[in-house]
């Protein structure tokens, strides 16, 4: 039987991904994880034992506490979570119960190395187009939502990921494995060595995405219309990052099509059943 306050594997798969989802933390100790160290999607790891430094920064927000199997924090975390207003459930199961529901996690071993707060460092050319975009915002909604992105001269970019530890992404170079590879975009390489391609909705936007970053608007018919709006971005903000915070609503936008919305027409009545829906004329 579920413990109380707890959440579903399956339940919070729907969660992942959107801009308002919980907060997922994960408080498996260091042995805990090295034994598996995967993370459950858009998961940070934090020490329980630290849990008063950090845990202001959950505030306003509803939470989502993983767990080794049978491991002894979570609830205690959940607890501690709710005493300060917090809405804080543990994920039933834990990474075990994740991972036998079939569902994707993200392999630690190939992200960057993390700086002293936790977050992954990423480094690419400055004045960001498609990949530079989709791939910031793929890192931001299922890998690191903390992580940090740096916007560089393009003949920077190699110096400046190897002085701050930062991993180059969208770029040529000696070493850089978060690249294109053929007729494939960063965008593609990211969501296979996250290991998210069975996420519902991403494989299609990635599709998507190929189109509008490698010139083949045949591929999707979305993508030339995603072209126009990356364009239009970059010509409406002259600061990357400005740019980068549009972009993530713009993203938000096409994955949740993607994952929930691809077979409606603007006819339709939203979040009404099918068998509900009024008949249209011809």
């Amino acid at each position: 039987m579920p413990a109380i306050n707890s959440i579903a594997p399956e339940k919070l798969a729907r969660l992942i991904g959107l801009p308002h989802g919980p907060a997922i933390v994960d408080v498996r100790t260091d042995q805990e994880f090295a034994s598996d160290p995967r993370l459950v999607p858009g998961s940070v790891r934090r020490d329980h034992t630290h849990i008063a430094a950090w845990s202001g920064g959950l505030a306003g927000r509803s939470a989502v506490i993983v767990d080794a199997p049978g491991g002894a924090a979570g609830e205690g975390v959940a607890a501690w979570l709710r005493h300060e207003r917090v809405s804080a459930e543990i994920l039933h199961g834990g990474t075990l119960g994740w991972a036998a529901a079939g569902l994707p996690m993200v392999p630690e071993t190939v992200l960057p190395p993390r700086d002293a707060q936790g977050r992954t460092l990423w480094v690419t050319r400055a004045r960001p187009k498609v990949d530079r975009i989709a791939c910031p915002w793929l890192i931001r909604r299922f890998v690191d939502p903390d992580a940090v992105f740096l916007f560089v001269s393009p003949v920077e970019v190699m110096r400046v990921a190897e002085r701050f530890g930062a991993a180059a992404f969208d770029v040529a170079g000696e070493g850089v494995v978060w690249s294109h590879d053929g007729p494939l975009c960063t965008f593609d390489a990211m969501v296979a060595r996250f290991g998210l391609a069975a996420v519902p909705g991403l494989a299609q936007l990635a599709v998507i995405v190929r189109g509008a970053d490698t010139a083949r608007p045949d591929l999707a018919p979305e993508a030339a219309g995603l072209v126009a709006l990356s364009l239009g971005l970059s010509r409406m903000f002259a600061n990357d990052l400005a740019q980068l915070d549009a972009g993530m609503l713009l993203y938000d936008a096409l994955y949740r099509w993607c994952r929930d919305a691809t077979g409606e027409t603007h006819d339709w009545v939203s979040h009404t059943p099918k068998a509900a829906r009024p008949k249209v004329s011809a």
